[in-house]
């Protein structure tokens, strides 16, 4: 496997590509101006979002790859590699890339919320897949944050500049609750049915003991989603957290444990995977409005 370049500052990938540098914190790139080029895997310093416009090959994130078709965003978080394995063919290369670096977002709201949007933590194979009309609304982001840089400086270009980006990343808020309402029907509604046979074969198995209590991180990586994808698609399908679901699974697991007065209750909080059975007399009340031992009595 080829080595990865290391690209830390925006300069550098400019560089790169031999494209203009429009500030050394922010950039926005239309790759068809861009000269003939070869495919290349790197790991970046600074946030991107790339808005291709054409198949160009498979591209390698982290050990998946993925089919890089027209109209997709990806969306790429300081510290995370991604690229094309280069098999020494030149092409020239189409689309948009938005580019800021971390350090233009500092004392600004989408500094403090940046956060927020998890589709930055998404793996690329859950890109966000843009309609027409949608496709219009990023490239007016884009153009507008584009003509911001390219306008003298003055006071008031961050503040102008950072409220462009926030605009485009909350538009891909709305078009990804489009993308997972549009999926739910089929994909959606799989998902979920898979999230609880999870849940029930975790409970049934000696994992609680093993590993402890099951976690929305275990649940993704055996449904093949990045937590963060996982937990906003369960949001949007259900209107509960996953963690919620997995809270409502164990207290289900409980209660059928502690029907059962061959068990303790410390028994069944260690079967669950509490390591202190008074942790699981706390949520077991504040779940369910009494105690194990009340619960118990209703069967007497």
């Amino acid at each position: 496997m080829e080595p990865i370049l290391k690209l830390d500052r925006i300069e550098q990938y400019d560089e790169l590509l031999q494209c203009e540098t429009l500030h050394p914190l922010v950039n926005v790139i239309d790759f068809s101006q861009c000269p003939v080029t070869e495919h290349i895997r790197f790991c970046l310093g600074f946030y991107a979002v790339f808005l291709k416009d054409v198949r160009c090959g498979d591209m390698t994130y982290g050990r998946r790859t993925y089919d890089y078709q027209e109209g997709t965003l990806v969306f790429i978080a300081p510290g995370q590699c991604v690229g094309i394995d280069n098999r020494g063919v030149k092409f020239q290369p189409k689309g948009w890339a938005l580019l800021f670096h971390p350090d233009l977002l500092r004392g600004t709201q989408l500094g403090r919320n940046i956060r927020n949007y998890t589709f930055f933590s998404y793996e690329v194979r859950e890109a966000l897949h843009l309609s027409e009309q949608e496709r219009r609304t990023i490239m007016e982001c884009l153009h507008n944050i584009r003509h911001e840089l390219q306008h003298a400086v003055d006071r008031h270009s961050r503040t102008l500049v950072v409220g462009n980006i926030e605009m485009l990343l909350n538009y891909c808020v709305r078009f990804y609750d489009r993308q997972f309402i549009t999926r739910s029907d089929v994909a959606g509604k799989d998902v979920l049915a898979r999230f609880e046979r999870t849940l029930d074969d975790y409970f049934l198995s000696d994992k609680p003991q093993t590993e402890g209590l099951p976690t929305v991180q275990y649940c993704a990586q055996q449904l093949h989603l990045s937590a963060n994808y996982f937990g906003d698609l369960i949001k949007r399908l259900t209107g509960k957290t996953a963690q919620e679901h997995i809270r409502l699974r164990l207290i289900d697991a409980a209660k059928e444990r502690i029907a059962d007065p061959a068990r303790s209750i410390a028994e069944v909080a260690y079967e669950l995977g509490f390591k202190y059975p008074a942790h699981f007399t706390r949520l077991f009340k504040n779940r369910v409005g009494c105690t194990p031992n009340q619960y118990r009595t209703r069967f007497d």
